[in-house]
């Protein structure tokens, strides 16, 4: 195949036009020679007619070039990822080796490569990633992070380039990846303008009527809220310029995808979100005194605004774990509305710009970096476990999470995520602590292993010799490492029990004079309703089988099997056992199994999913664990489109028995006005109703508050009921089903 045949007519244009930029922005990290030899790969691999178009019908060697461009200018990457990129095709197509690209460009450049080898598979078909692959794509990440950088980069491209596309079904499946991995990986890195891109354009493409009326309000009250911004800044100028301070202030809109996310918070339209926009002050000071003149410039707004402490955030005395640096206050500007002030240096804000990267242009100065490979090294141990859903969700929550910074009793600091607990804490400072772990003293208050961690807090871990990691301790951590680490001591303590149970059952064998015969014993356990050796050992050991009615059980078992009694029914195999009559018997349309709920259900191990709190009335399907049991989720359960998109074979029918009795805990989401006693007269419904409540919590912001009330009830129409009730109080905004 020719470069004629391979390119079209605007593509020839096009192509030309990116090499020239390209080179443009990279000439003075590139070799002498490195650009013909580039060149030379490609004209190769054209000849060859290796390379194919994507999904999208893109052109490989223009995404190339154009990923490229975002890697040199966007992100500012050097040599190795440049050419990485550009001979990333070559490679994938298999026109040129590992090997041959580490003679000619060094091991760097082959090391990316090699990475990017690792994910070929994943992307030689289309541009998004099944998920039976996932963790195949974090083994990659976490081992080189310039991969991840990359492939954002690409992610980028592609998002920009697909608005037209005919393609509708690739686009819906590109942008979910982009919004539930990509965006989440590039704010962890630092890559802010990057991630806000990607979520405005999942968002363009997944909500598109969302996107536009979100826009187009937006457009309409540009000129008023341009003019307030200037009315704003206006004073600040003057007092700062006075000050001798060299700086420069700019308006900055929040994205579309934050708006919308804060509207969909707040149960509001967008007239009900009151930060539209941030007012960012970049300062050009010198290294060593950055920090004094941000705080000058705090002091200086909050000499002539009101800030709010509760929405201060201070990342100059300690930066987040990916770098970044900057001073965030809220204060009440002109006509009492609430606006965003960030204040920073250069420096500071070239890092939040173009995010880890950039680290490498200021030598001397520190990095996130230290954080980033800490942060890695979580991930590569949750590779470990074998859940990919749990993997998922747990490393997407690890993304997102912002930090919190507590202090050891000496002084020592420790970063960990929005909501981790004492346990989690514990966790990080050594494996033997978190398993001993029985609570916290936090400024001599004695509190739980659950309590949530704040900014600030020194905590003296609590321990006992005596104490042992607990199933429920898996509901209590935030951290994947915390989990994982209480994952392993589990099982080993499980291995550990059901040894000294099999010790116990041989050794009263024994004292019965019954020989020990394996074919027996699985028959036995089969006969016991048991499929898996581990299980029923476990259950020997925490009590659920009586020893002595699984000798009795063992005795018949043999006899039986030796002839020396009738045979009334033929035994039946591990492979061949079934769930009992009453458990799922019934069948559904087409013969299908379906879990009948009824809250004396026997021999299934059943459970309603906390994600959505399904009650009797409610559409339901079940969802086979990983260990054996049901989950129970409504049918317009927010996981309901993942779980049936992964684990379509592990989804079973389900529906409620003709009888109620069972309640269930049921989440209120709830928003108002923060008028006294309206909170007051919700819990005065649920009272009077006869209702149970567990659990309320309740935040102010701005004049509305927001939060949270768990009930327990017994059905929809209870629900239906009280929901009526509760917005007629006055002042309710909201009030919807979590």
């Amino acid at each position: 195949m020719t470069q004629d045949k391979f390119f079209t007519a605007e593509e020839k244009t096009q192509i030309t036009d990116l090499y020239k930029q390209l080179y443009s922005v990279s000439k003075d990290v590139l070799l002498p020679n490195d650009d013909q030899k580039v060149r030379f790969y490609i004209r190769e691999a054209i000849e060859k007619g290796l390379l194919q178009r994507d999904a999208f019908n893109l052109n490989p060697i223009i995404n190339d070039c154009e990923t490229a461009l975002i890697v040199a200018e966007e992100i500012g990457m050097n040599r190795p990822s440049i050419l990485g990129v550009m001979l990333s095709g070559v490679v994938l197509s298999g026109a040129a080796s590992v090997e041959e690209i580490k003679a000619d460009f060094g091991e760097d450049v082959a090391n990316i490569l090699h990475g990017m080898l690792r994910i070929r598979d994943l992307y030689a078909k289309s541009a998004t990633v099944e998920s039976e692959n996932f963790r195949s794509l974090l083994v990659t990440f976490a081992e080189d992070l310039r991969v991840i950088l990359i492939m954002i980069a690409n992610r980028v491209l592609i998002m920009r380039k697909i608005k037209d596309t005919p393609y509708v079904e690739a686009q819906r499946r590109v942008s979910m990846e982009a919004a539930y991995l990509y965006a989440p990986l590039a704010h962890k890195l630092g890559l802010y303008k990057l991630k806000s891109e990607l979520e405005d354009l999942s968002l363009k493409y997944l909500e598109h009527d969302a996107y536009y009326h979100i826009k187009e309000k937006l457009n309409e009250t540009k000129r008023s809220r341009d003019a307030y911004i200037e009315r704003f800044i206006k004073p600040i100028d003057e007092k700062l310029r006075a000050a001798g301070l060299k700086f420069h202030m700019k308006g900055r809109t929040k994205s579309i995808h934050s708006i919308w996310q804060k509207m969909k918070k707040q149960q509001v339209d967008i007239e009900g979100v009151f930060d539209l926009f941030a007012i960012r002050i970049i300062l050009d000071s010198k290294p060593e005194k950055e920090k004094q003149d941000c705080w000058q410039v705090f002091s200086i707004i909050t000499d002539m605004y009101q800030s709010n402490p509760k929405r201060m955030r201070d990342w100059l005395s300690v930066p987040k774990s990916n770098g970044y640096e900057s001073l965030h206050i809220t204060v009440l500007g002109p006509d009492k509305k609430w606006v965003e002030v960030q204040i920073r240096t250069e420096r500071m804000d070239d890092i939040a710009e173009h995010g880890l990267a950039a680290h490498w242009r200021y030598k001397g100065i520190k990095s996130g970096q230290s954080g980033i490979e800490e942060w890695l090294a979580n991930v590569r141990g949750a590779l470990e476990t074998n859940d990919d859903m749990q993997l998922m969700d747990q490393f997407r929550m690890d993304l997102i999470e912002d930090e919190v910074f507590v202090f050891t009793p000496k002084g020592d600091l420790f970063k960990l995520p929005a909501g981790a607990t004492v346990l989690d804490f514990a966790y990080s400072i050594h494996t033997k602590v978190g398993n001993s772990c029985v609570g916290a003293k936090i400024g001599n208050k004695n509190v739980t292993i659950r309590q949530k961690l704040q900014s600030g807090d020194q905590v003296e871990i609590l321990t006992n010799v005596n104490q042992t990691p607990k199933q429920d301790w898996l509901n209590i951590v935030q951290t994947s490492k915390a989990r994982n680490k209480i994952r392993q001591s589990l099982k080993e303590m499980e291995s550990k029990q059901a040894l000294l149970a099999k010790e116990e059952l041989e050794r009263k064998m024994k004292n019965k004079k019954l020989d020990y015969e394996e074919p027996v014993l699985m028959h036995t356990m089969t006969k016991l309703g048991y499929r898996v050796v581990t299980d029923f050992y476990a259950a020997l050991a925490d009590g659920k089988l009586d020893m002595n009615a699984v000798l009795e059980t063992y005795a018949q078992q043999q006899r039986h099997d030796h002839g020396e009694s009738e045979r009334t029914t033929p035994a039946t195999s591990a492979q061949e056992f079934v769930m009992q009559d009453n458990a799922l018997s019934h069948k559904g349309d087409g013969g299908a199994d379906v879990v009948v709920i009824d809250q004396d259900l026997k021999g299934l191990d059943f459970q309603m999913a906390r994600c959505c709190q399904p009650v009797y009335g409610d559409n339901v399907f079940g969802f086979v664990t990983s260990g054996g049991g049901i989950k129970i989720h409504r049918e317009d359960c927010p996981n309901a489109p993942q779980l049936r998109a992964r684990f379509g074979y592990r989804i079973v029918k389900a529906r409620w028995a003709g009888k109620r009795g069972s309640q269930y805990p049921i989440t209120l989401r709830i928003v108002g006005n923060d008028d006294l006693g309206i909170v007051n007269n919700i819990t005065s419904i649920i009272s009077k109703e006869g209702i149970l409540m567990r659990s309320i919590s309740i935040d102010s912001h701005d004049g509305l508050f927001s939060g949270t009330l768990t009930v327990m009830l017994d059905d929809t129409s209870r629900l239906q009921q009280l929901l009526k009730k509760i917005k007629t109080v006055k002042g309710i905004k909201n009030v919807s089903r979590s």
